[in-house]
């Protein structure tokens, strides 16, 4: 359900999104990423798409109610991708049944995908000046973005008082 959620807040955003798969999308993050405007994939990237899945306890009554939410379930999760790939219900039933893995190609080909990221290096012989479809993720990159948020904010000294002169200072008042 949380998918479904964040599925419609992100078609509610009235921008443009882009999702950008660097790893997986898998089972739910497949349905996230169904929203966006346009959707990139790591060359190495999958996306995965299945049937929904429940526990459920209690008599017969209770697994036909479960059976009955997953079809529905099922049904629901099929408009995020019928909406997003144009193919048939049907088609997309059948790939959930099958529990498809799809590599950035097939899902490009599919309609999941709209284009692949790229390294930079190659950026300008494949994609042009623009940039479209640069793959942009940077473990460093992150790592020092984060430091440099929770490190230590150290200030100067104030002007024209010496630390040392205030340490100084400050040892006298003690004794």
């Amino acid at each position: 359900m949380a998918a479904s959620q964040i599925y419609a807040m992100l078609m509610d955003y009235p921008g443009n999104v882009t999702v950008k798969i660097d790893g997986i999308a898998a089972s739910a993050a497949s349905v996230i990423a169904m929203a966006a405007t346009t959707v990139l994939m790591a060359p190495t990237a999958l996306l995965m798409v299945h049937n929904p899945l429940t526990i459920a306890i209690g008599d017969s009554e209770e697994m036909r109610k479960a059976i009955g939410m997953l079809d529905e379930v099922k049904e629901a999760i099929i408009n995020s991708y019928e909406i997003k790939t144009g193919l048939p219900r049907d088609q997309l039933s059948n790939l959930m049944d099958a529990e498809t893995w799809l590599s950035a190609h097939k899902a490009i080909e599919l309609g999941f995908a709209d284009g692949m990221l790229l390294d930079e290096k190659r950026q300008s012989s494949v994609t042009g000046a623009s940039g479209v479809g640069t793959y942009a993720f940077s473990r460093r990159a992150v790592t020092n973005s984060l430091l440099d948020k929770v490190k230590p904010k150290i200030t100067p000294d104030p002007p024209g008082i010496p630390i040392a002169s205030l340490d100084k200072r400050l040892s006298l008042m003690s004794h």
